[in-house]
């Protein structure tokens, strides 16, 4: 979605209430939404709560700064990126727990009350954390051969993807 001042991508998803019954959607991006929050007068709709946020105003600033910042953090084995996982939702592999750590620990503490895994694994076909890092690095160092026209080396790797898995 794009900012509404400008044609960047919109970062920050704000509803108001406008009255009775009634609501506003606002979508704008980093820089956009400081100039939002520091200017009520440009605002007059929302003025009056805008006003109100004071000190929020600041730390939200500064919290879009660091996200625009956090969004480029990429996982060394998948390669997926912060941003990516922000969109879809989705984890690319195991190690993206041990990347991006500091991030997810509240977030998983909100949503299922503990930061630990305490229910039940499966007893067969377990596969190690080691071994889906290992095919999911040789995957994408397959795709990357193949996008550089390497074939020899693809079909080593393919070749390796394959033993990894029976071995599974």
């Amino acid at each position: 979605m794009k900012c509404q001042r400008c044609d960047k991508r919109a970062t920050f998803h704000i509803t108001e209430l406008t009255g009775a019954n009634g609501h506003k959607e606002i979508h704008l991006c980093e820089v956009c939404i400081s100039s939002y929050l520091h200017d009520p007068a440009s605002n007059k709709a929302t003025s009056g709560t805008i006003q109100n946020v004071g000190p929020q105003a600041f730390k939200m600033a500064q919290t879009a700064e660091e996200l625009a910042e956090l969004d480029q953090k990429c996982c060394p084995v998948c390669g997926m990126a912060f941003y990516e996982f922000r969109q879809a939702g989705r984890l690319g592999c195991p190690h993206d727990y041990v990347c991006f750590e500091r991030e997810l620990e509240p977030l998983l503490g909100s949503i299922h009350g503990k930061t630990r895994h305490t229910g039940k694994t499966p007893r067969l076909g377990r596969v190690t954390t080691e071994a889906q890092t290992q095919l999911i690095r040789l995957r994408r160092e397959m795709h990357e051969a193949v996008q550089c026209e390497d074939y020899e080396r693809a079909g080593r790797l393919r070749d390796q993807i394959r033993r990894l898995e029976e071995q599974c």
